[in-house]
């Protein structure tokens, strides 16, 4: 599938998500629930705060768990102190108290589980996970896999993530999450598989990239570059292909990537210094 039928697929099914959640805020049976509906639509269109406030009105009509998932969703989206943590804790925690069904509570889980990881309370992490696991929340697989990691139980977390990819339909992200977890051959293979269900995924790029440049094969890790920068030519991955260049002494093409760059963002600190590094030295060679 071409880059742009994929992208036209994405925006599609945000359209679709916005307007579902629109048929549903029209046929809302309550005003709390009402007020839930409003909230995720001004989140997604990017009025946080505006969110925040409907969460609010809502839970003061009626505490529910959408509205204090809604709450701690928004919140989490961004940087969290330490009290910011507690709060957004607080709030999922609320929010498991209220009905809800097996799907909604499992993804609250796994989210109170990346907020404890982010305090460091790995057990309270690992028993949230198991806990969504327990109700067939099948994405929780990762979420501990990464407590495994940050334990230094490498092997537990390549299992996990194993057994997340015999569950998965769409498994690309999984292999290389995976990846990860194991050494450099095993990663490589595990990339490879990604690449294979997914062609439009760049990380696996970037790491076969990688691989080849520490190897001393620096055409062909120019080339795997390349193939990516085909389909997404973003500013990280210009500006990799352009020090690639550069560290063979390729001058001309180092500038090409970096003016090709800063089209994207002509600001952007490392790749200006870069760029003029290589215009130097190709006037050094004249």
């Amino acid at each position: 599938m071409q880059y742009m039928q994929k992208l036209q697929i994405w925006l599609n099914s945000q359209k679709a998500a916005m307007r579902s959640l629109r048929l549903a805020r029209n046929h809302s049976s309550s005003a709390h629930e009402r007020l839930v509906y409003e909230g995720w639509i001004l989140y997604d269109t990017g009025y946080r705060e505006e969110a925040l406030a409907k969460a609010e009105e809502s839970i003061s009509i009626q505490r529910s768990f959408e509205a204090f998932f809604l709450k701690a969703y928004a919140l989490a989206d961004s940087s969290l102190d330490s009290e910011s943590s507690k709060y957004v804790i607080n709030l999922l925690e609320e929010a498991l108290r209220c009905p809800s069904d097996g799907l909604r509570k499992g993804q609250a889980l796994n989210n109170l589980g990346s907020v404890y990881v982010d305090c460091s309370k790995l057990d309270l992490a690992a028993d949230c996970y198991k806990h969504a696991l327990n109700i067939k929340h099948t994405r929780a697989h990762q979420g501990l896999a990464r407590v495994y990691h940050l334990k230094e139980q490498h092997k537990a977390a390549y299992d996990e993530m194993t057994k997340l990819i015999t569950k998965a339909r769409n498994n690309a992200s999984a292999y290389e999450k995976r990846s990860e977890y194991c050494d450099r051959d095993m990663a490589k293979s595990n990339l490879s598989l990604a690449t294979e269900l997914d062609p439009l995924r760049t990380y696996p790029y970037r790491y076969r990239a990688a691989v080849l440049m520490d190897d001393h094969k620096e055409a062909e890790a120019i080339a795997e570059l390349s193939r990516v920068i085909d389909f997404k030519p973003d500013l990280q991955l210009l500006h990799l292909r352009a020090a690639f260049h550069d560290s063979i002494g390729d001058y001309v093409s180092t500038v090409r990537d970096c003016e090709a760059a800063l089209c994207l963002d002509p600001s952007h600190a490392e790749t200006l210094e870069l760029c003029n590094k290589a215009r130097e030295r190709i006037n050094e060679q004249k």
